[in-house]
């Protein structure tokens, strides 16, 4: 019999967003796909972070407001989901700036996203200047984008897989999750849970949306929970990280 695997610390996150930019701006993943999520995490009672747009914020209040009713962390994700690999940095300085006044309108705010999961290194100082303890700009499976890191005192813990993954079929998805090293930070989009089955969007922003999307992470938790896996906030992994490296 094999060994059983060891247990992990898991956090889920959402980025709370417009529909699969930048192929669709509409907004019916924070209108209809949030609420199902939130239901579910309600009923699985797991914490989970939702780096959430300025814009999100600005247009939907309510859909944020909900987030933090629930006992979440909101998080930034930028105002307009633009690349801040593409902006110069008085640029990025702005959309940090501006969303996170927009956000600390909800309450706290200390872990940041980017768009894309990418992000130059040498502007992870704007984050630290507006105080962020948190980036999770990185991801494991792409390569990072180039610049010195300039922020010495921020932590930084990458997304482990990309979040169409989670929504191959079962016996796939299950044999690379259980591969993934701890940390593990998983992220999945409002959009994904909406049946865009139907329409011409790209492949991967409409292939098993809606239903079995939300069957798929509903089944993602389960296996994790099954593990023996602590569920965590990005603000509570990152403390835990940053007093580990103490």
């Amino acid at each position: 019999m094999p060994a059983p695997l060891p247990p992990l610390r898991v956090a889920l996150t959402v980025d709370m967003e417009p529909d699969c930019p930048p192929f669709l701006w509409t907004w019916r993943g924070v209108t209809e796909g949030a609420p199902r999520l939130l239901d579910l995490f309600a009923r699985e009672e797991v914490p989970v972070t939702w780096f959430t747009t300025g814009e999100t914020a600005r247009l939907h209040p309510a859909a944020v407001t909900a987030v933090v009713d629930g006992g979440h962390e909101l998080a930034c994700h930028g105002v307009t989901h633009q690349r801040f690999d593409w902006m110069s940095k008085d640029s990025a300085r702005w959309e940090i700036q501006d969303s996170t006044r927009r956000l600390r309108d909800f309450g706290e705010i200390t872990s940041f996203r980017a768009p894309y999961l990418r992000f130059p290194g040498h502007y992870l100082d704007l984050l630290q200047d507006e105080g962020f303890a948190l980036d999770s700009s990185q991801a494991r499976y792409k390569k990072d984008v180039p610049g010195e890191e300039n922020a010495p005192g921020l932590v930084r813990i990458p997304a482990s897989i990309t979040s169409s993954a989670l929504r191959i079929p079962k016996l796939l998805r299950e044999y690379f999750l259980g591969r993934l090293p701890d940390p593990v930070v998983l992220f999945v989009h409002p959009w994904e849970f909406v049946d865009f089955r139907q329409s011409t969007l790209r492949y991967d922003c409409r292939f098993r949306t809606g239903q079995p999307a939300l069957d798929a992470l509903a089944s993602v938790i389960g296996y994790f929970k099954g593990r023996g896996a602590t569920f965590m906030t990005m603000r509570d992994l990152g403390a835990q990280v940053k007093g580990t490296a103490a």
